[in-house]
């Protein structure tokens, strides 16, 4: 990748704060650094508890969006699921509501501070909005551990579940509990196993998954990613990494350049934002494939404090100078 000077990327960096309905990943208020190119506007979000090398990923995937031509679409409209954050079971439907027609609700479980009772209620009220016909999948990023996993999946079970998503942390637990629940017909889908791992083919090497989660940002752009499901040869699910409308649009550009794509896609997260730089929640259960330019208001009402625009500013100068920029290049 060619790295552009870092002073082209500060000539049109915003940092912006948006406000969510309901704490979601432990985040209240999303961050997110936005720079333009000569393709268009993209985003740097890594979130804040990352390390210069991991966040430096997330940069070259925002320098390749806004400075090079993106894979072909093979589609121009992406379906989306429902995300229902870790809320009490009687808080499900106002969350459903903010995603009109989509047909699949991706439903978060294993919070910490929470229990196994607090996860069935959730999913059994998602189910009922849902109806019969609706999908429903769980979300554990990896808070359980295999004997947890498979206690849960069986309880679940009676919800009609299209796969459980990170239900383990390591690929070594992955792969045991598949083993053990392969009988049941429920898939086993990999997210921060592809997503935080130096090697991203190793859920699929150790037969540790069904389908990949996969993240434009964090797996350095949408040709990186395509690549990888590629390699993986198993079906790809887009989400995103609470991405901004900005952002939701490299997603999107990834989806619609998936040669198949048999799953929703996690791409519907700007329903769960207050206020966002432009309006990317879905249509009809689909979001475009196009990019997103940044209202100009938004941008001026949504910026982030002077002392974290610093923060951001800095963490960019670093990163672009661990992609191979100059320190000086301001």
């Amino acid at each position: 990748m060619s790295l552009p000077p870092l002073a082209d990327l500060l000539a049109t960096a915003r940092v912006v704060a948006l406000p969510m309905h309901t704490r979601f990943r432990g985040v209240d208020t999303r961050e997110a650094l936005l720079f333009e190119g000569p393709q268009g506007w993209a985003e740097f979000s890594p979130f804040v508890e990352y390390g210069d090398d991991e966040a430096a990923t997330w940069l070259a995937a925002a320098i390749d969006f806004a400075w090079n031509p993106q894979p072909a679409p093979v589609r121009d409209r992406v379906p989306v699921n429902a995300t229902v954050p870790a809320v009490a079971a009687e808080s499900v439907a106002d969350v459903l509501a903010r995603f009109p027609g989509c047909r699949t609700a991706k439903v978060k479980v294993a919070e910490p501070g929470q229990t196994l009772a607090d996860d069935i209620a959730r999913v059994r009220a998602a189910r009922e909005v849902m109806g019969p016909e609706g999908r429903i999948r769980v979300d554990a990023n990896g808070q359980w551990n295999v004997d947890e996993a498979e206690h849960a999946v069986h309880a679940l079970a009676e919800f009609d579940l299209e796969y459980v998503e990170q239900p383990c942390a390591t690929v070594e637990e992955l792969a045991e509990l598949r083993r053990r629940v392969t009988y049941m017909g429920i898939p086993v889908a990999a997210d921060e196993s592809v997503r935080k791992s130096s090697d991203p083919l190793a859920v699929a090497r150790a037969g540790a998954a069904d389908l990949l989660v996969v993240k434009a940002q964090p797996l350095g752009g949408v040709t990186h990613a395509l690549q990888i499901v590629t390699a993986a040869g198993l079906p790809a699910v887009v989400s995103s990494a609470l991405d901004t409308a900005v952002g939701l649009a490299q997603g999107a550009a990834l989806a619609a350049a998936l040669p198949d794509l048999d799953y929703d896609c996690g791409l519907g997260t700007a329903s769960l934002f207050l206020d966002d730089v432009a309006d990317r929640r879905p249509v009809d259960g689909t979001l475009p494939a196009r990019r997103t330019t940044p209202d100009a208001a938004a941008l001026d009402r949504l910026a982030a404090s002077p002392d974290r625009r610093e923060w951001w500013l800095d963490r960019l100068r670093r990163c672009h100078e661990a992609l191979g920029g100059a320190a000086d290049a301001a």
